[in-house]
């Protein structure tokens, strides 16, 4: 599940906004929030009883799942552990990095376990890229999404553990809970039970639930799935040509399937609905939901994730002699008379030379500062195909705790809101006994994304009134707003649509020592948490499975620039 964005910005228009935005940049693309004038001592209480009142977490943290005995988590294990065993360079390569997302940050890290030196640079003020995070005055943190890291993300759970921080992934009971938006304020589950294998546990879940689907559509819905769980991967990615809504046609799949669990899957997974989505984005979530016991389990991390989560990365990245900078955006990639990478120009008028480059950013923005002389070659043309969906992230504080919630994701299951968390309850550090704060994933997003911050709250208020009959309505004659933040990303991930898959391209460029990393990439996760790790880890195998190549081309100095403090 992807459940994130990226190029955070806001109140700009959808196209013009987003080009200015990315070429000029810096910390200024984030949410804009709002206050309610009267609750600014209501806000003051609350933080007084955040530092001095008495803490009780009342989440129920779910014991950590036997991860490490599955197919994916030992692969995973045995890449990471590749770099950490790999001869030491004689003389390490200087490896400059732009863009200090997961994909940017898992390249350095596993590049410094290489014994490699690699200079991460990230254009705003903020690491993070898509799972970037601010604090506000009050001291409350507003995210660019929301972020779930499931069991089936074996790149990620390794990541963690390399990294010593297992404790602040907060996992929640095995279930999955959708609204009911033809009965206000309930809930469907699926629970998948701890003492049965996969995929019998998620059998069980689906037949046990008979609120969303009737047995005649599970079992149309089982039949057509037979061809995916006999042909395995190369059947799932036989199906990059078709929508979800032709593929459930096509296997003669009933429509209110689609309608009842399929959106909801959709907007999470990519933001987008599935007369538009990919079948293969879908059936490669299936796949890892059904083939491993914790796969569909799912863990929010304890806090924010720039300094829970990015900072310990960059701690290990400086430890093992790497650097990490932020406010280094990058103006133009300047070229030798060869075609080659001369160096990255800043904004700032200092240039960045390395023994091999890494483009770590989102694609739109690789394409915006592609040279000329690259445009024409078929590995770099493709991207055109590749573009990033809007969406929006929208945090709400409200004056009192709603009680019609659960310590877990829901999906929202209506038109305009995606996926939901109280997360005053699922998350330890934005814990509060006594007023929740709603973190909602606002897709699709195209038609909003150039709105204003008061009409998306508005449109986000009606929705939420369906979800909490008794306790929100959208005038606030129930609860009160306290305050909000919207962060728009007009280019998140890249829009997973049929027949983009032939366009995403390998990690090693034509181009000597220019490489590329970001869940765009490929790799078998396509766009998501788990996508931008493994792409950063094939990125470093290709650098260090080049290393003769680069390090006979004579190794440079990093510039003058890019070591000054």
């Amino acid at each position: 599940m992807v459940v994130f964005g990226n190029v955070s910005a806001a109140n700009l228009p959808y196209q013009n906004g987003f080009l200015e935005a990315i070429s000029s940049g810096g910390s200024e693309l984030m949410g804009h929030s709002f206050r309610i004038p009267t609750s600014s001592q209501a806000l003051k209480t609350r933080t007084r009883r955040k530092i001095a009142g008495p803490l009780q977490v009342v989440c129920l943290d779910i014991p950590r799942p036997e991860l490490e005995n599955t197919v994916n988590f030992l692969e995973a294990a045995s890449l990471s552990a590749s770099f950490r065993s790999a001869p030491r360079p004689a003389k390490p390569l200087n490896v400059v990095i732009a863009g200090a997302g997961l994909a940017g940050l898992s390249t350095a890290k596993y590049l410094a376990d290489a014994g490699h030196k690699p200079l991460l640079l990230e254009a705003r003020d903020v690491l993070g890229g898509k799972i970037a995070a601010w604090k506000d005055e009050d001291g409350d943190w507003y995210e660019t999404g929301l972020h779930i890291f499931f069991g089936a993300y074996p790149n990620v759970q390794n990541l963690f553990g390399e990294l010593g921080i297992n404790d602040r992934l907060q996992w929640k009971e095995h279930s999955m809970i959708f609204a009911m938006p033809s009965k206000p304020g309930e809930f469907s589950r699926f629970d998948f039970p701890d003492v049965l294998p996969a995929p019998l546990n998620g059998i069980w879940a689906i037949l046990r639930n008979n609120e969303m689907l009737t047995w005649p559509e599970k079992i149309k819905f089982a039949i057509g799935l037979l061809p995916a769980m006999v042909g395995g991967q190369a059947y799932v990615e036989a199906q990059d040509g078709l929508s979800v809504k032709e593929w459930m046609q096509k296997q003669g799949v009933p429509e209110r399937v689609t309608d009842e669990v399929f959106i909801a899957m959709s907007k999470a997974l990519n933001f987008i609905n599935p007369d538009e989505l990919s079948m293969q984005c879908i059936l490669i979530a299936l796949n890892r939901f059904l083939q491993e016991k914790h796969g569909s389990k799912m863990a929010f991390l304890d806090g924010n994730p720039p300094e829970r989560l990015c900072m310990p990365i960059v701690d290990h990245i400086r430890s093992l002699g790497g650097e990490v900078r932020l406010n280094s955006r990058i103006r133009k990639i300047e070229l030798e008379d060869d075609g080659t990478v001369k160096n990255f120009l800043l904004t700032d008028g200092s240039t960045i030379e390395g023994d091999a480059y890494v483009f770590a950013a989102p694609v739109d923005i690789l394409k915006l500062l592609l040279p000329d002389s690259w445009k024409e070659i078929p590995y770099f043309r493709k991207l055109e195909k590749l573009v990033g969906v809007p969406v929006i992230n929208v945090h709400i504080w409200f004056d009192r705790k709603l009680q019609n919630t659960y310590d877990h994701l829901l999906f929202s299951r209506s038109n305009l809101l995606s996926v939901y968390a109280d997360m005053s309850l699922t998350c330890k550090e934005y814990y509060d006994p006594n007023r929740s704060m709603l973190e909602l994933v606002f897709a699709p997003a195209e038609e909003w994304i150039s709105r204003s911050d008061s009409d998306i709250i508005d449109a986000t208020m009606k929705e939420l009134e369906r979800l909490f009959p008794d306790e929100i309505a959208a005038d606030q004659s129930k609860a009160k707003i306290l305050k909000y933040h919207v962060v728009k990303t007009p280019r998140s991930v890249y829009k997973t649509i049929p027949n983009c898959e032939p366009c995403r391209p390998l990690q090693r460029s034509p181009i000597k020592g220019f490489y590329l990393a970001g869940d765009y990439t490929k790799q078998k996760y396509l766009a998501s948490m788990e996508g931008a790790v493994l792409s950063g880890k094939f990125c470093s195998q290709s650098i260090v499975q080049d290393y003769e190549l680069l390090a006979a081309s004579g190794p440079r100095k990093l510039s003058e620039a890019s070591v000054s403090t």
